[in-house]
């Protein structure tokens, strides 16, 4: 037996939906005219930790900090694709050998790309 949904099946997830951006909007509409505007200059410093600021925040650092940032979050997000991958692996039957090619393929990329990051010294700190 097939069930078709009709889009009148989707109201209450609608309803659902302006209920709840209608609460954040009405939340933050009312917090801005009720809360306080006590504003000055110790007010408006920036704060951080109970450290007081000191110097410049737009102090130039190496790039290398966010080289490293980038590589990190995409090799990440390759191990999240492989992880799904593992999971299921062992239920297929007939798909086994092309889904472990295809992983093998997949993992070999991966690799060629960390030797070629390696080779060109990205991860080397100096």
């Amino acid at each position: 037996m097939i069930l078709l949904s009709s889009p009148i099946d989707y109201l209450p997830i609608a309803m659902m939906f302006v209920v709840a951006i209608g609460f954040v909007l009405f939340t933050m509409f009312v917090t801005h005219l009720l809360g306080p505007k006590r504003l000055s200059k110790v007010k408006l410093e920036a704060f951080e930790c109970g450290i007081e600021s000191q110097g410049n925040s737009r102090m130039p650092f190496s790039i290398k900090y966010f080289l490293i940032a980038i590589l990190f979050v995409l090799f990440d997000v390759e191990v999240i694709f492989m992880y799904p991958w593992a999971v299921n692996f062992a239920e297929w039957s007939k798909v086994s050998m092309a889904a472990f090619y295809e992983m093998f393929v997949f993992l070999a990329f991966l690799t060629v790309g960390l030797i070629y990051i390696i080779r060109k010294g990205a991860l080397k700190w100096e």
